[in-house]
């Protein structure tokens, strides 16, 4: 192999041996959920990969997508950078501002058609023709299609950019819609998460860069691998939910043995992401370890179902008496809440799907 222009030619001349290249191979798929056998395929791939171009746009978002890019651990973001992608266009990361930005992700276009990868982070407001949200005099929207046009694909990161989010939640007032609303012709993953876990974006990205394809998504455009499990069925406080023993708030006894959280509203039952196994900063904690419930927040309309501090049956009124009573009722009737929990997840997970249709 010729190793002049290729991602294998730049870690040699770093010093990166083959075996270091190999194992971190091994570590994306792992990540990704990938059998062993495609580790060195994929390593493969990377290392007769080229420079991605990739053009990173902002619209009603919080930066929070980009502040989780900043600590990704496998790979740096300097490695993400300098290494496997080009970021040729990020507004809040690169030094140039005003005319010499937008002429930057013009020439990547131009130099890249057909080839670069769009990754957008925020929704975009199309009420009163989309004046709510401008970057040089154009709005979001005429952004959007104008850079999608040519590229080879479309990387929604966060909830916003995914469903919506936050800007999209009632009454809506800017008329927010989810970045798949506007692009149809186009490969899209949606990295759901308010803010996404670092490494499911960078593990994606390298997936696309290894192989030329998306990884295989779920039924929300969102890639298996990092959204294949509710943080239900991963959360290490499963058995005290299993068990029917439950905190019933954030100071009693139950939360300090490290009790369930379903009856303080977690939503864990019902979202879908990696949090309890990927966990944060480097695999040090997520939120449930951290002693709060999950928000949902990898889920469409997740601000708007109700308080995050009421259990799942309270806002949604679909099942019956709360399913967190059977707490009160000890070992035997938390089986039968776990049962409950289960048919309420789906549920839930069906009206989402209606709600789509």
């Amino acid at each position: 192999m010729k190793y002049d222009d290729t991602l294998a030619g730049e870690m040699q001349r770093r010093g990166v041996s083959r075996r270091a290249f190999l194992k971190y191979g091994s570590y994306i798929a792992s990540l990704m959920a990938l059998p062993p056998s495609s580790a060195e395929a994929l390593a493969e791939g990377l290392a007769a990969a080229r420079r991605q171009s990739v053009i990173w746009l902002s619209f009603q978002e919080c930066t929070g997508c980009t502040e989780s890019l900043t600590r990704s651990f496998a790979p740096t973001l300097e490695n993400l950078i300098f290494d496997f992608i080009s970021l040729d266009y990020h507004e809040t990361l690169m030094a140039v501002s005003g005319e010499a930005a937008e002429q930057a992700r013009k020439a990547a276009m131009a130099a890249n058609k057909g080839k670069y990868i769009v990754v957008v982070d925020g929704s975009v407001p199309l009420k009163d023709g989309g004046v709510y949200a401008t970057i040089g005099g154009k709005t979001n929207r005429q952004i959007l299609e104008d850079t999608v046009k040519d590229a080879f694909a479309v990387v929604a990161v966060g909830t916003c950019a995914a469903f919506g989010g936050i800007p999209k939640a009632n009454p809506n007032p800017t008329g927010a819609v989810a970045i798949s609303t506007l692009v149809g012709d186009k490969p899209l993953i949606n990295i759901s998460g308010c803010p996404p876990i670092p490494e499911a974006m960078t593990g994606a990205l390298a997936y696309v860069l290894a192989f030329g394809k998306l990884p295989e998504v779920d039924h929300l455009g969102r890639p298996k691998a990092f959204f294949g499990e509710t943080i239900h069925d991963r959360c290490y406080r499963r058995p005290f939910y299993e068990r029917g023993e439950f905190a019933d708030g954030f100071d009693d006894a139950g939360a300090r043995q490290g009790y369930c959280l379903y009856k303080v509203g977690c939503k864990g039952p019902v979202t879908y992401n990696s949090c309890a196994t990927m966990k944060w900063n480097g695999g040090v904690s997520f939120p449930i370890q951290s002693g709060h419930g999950c928000l949902g927040c990898s889920e469409p309309d997740f601000w708007d179902q109700g308080g995050f501090y009421r259990p799942l049956s309270t806002p949604l009124g679909a099942m019956g008496p709360a399913l967190a009573g059977a707490a009160l009722a000890g070992a035997a009737l938390g089986v039968g809440a776990a049962l409950s929990a289960r048919a309420h997840q789906k549920h839930y997970l069906a009206s989402l799907d209606k709600e789509k249709e």
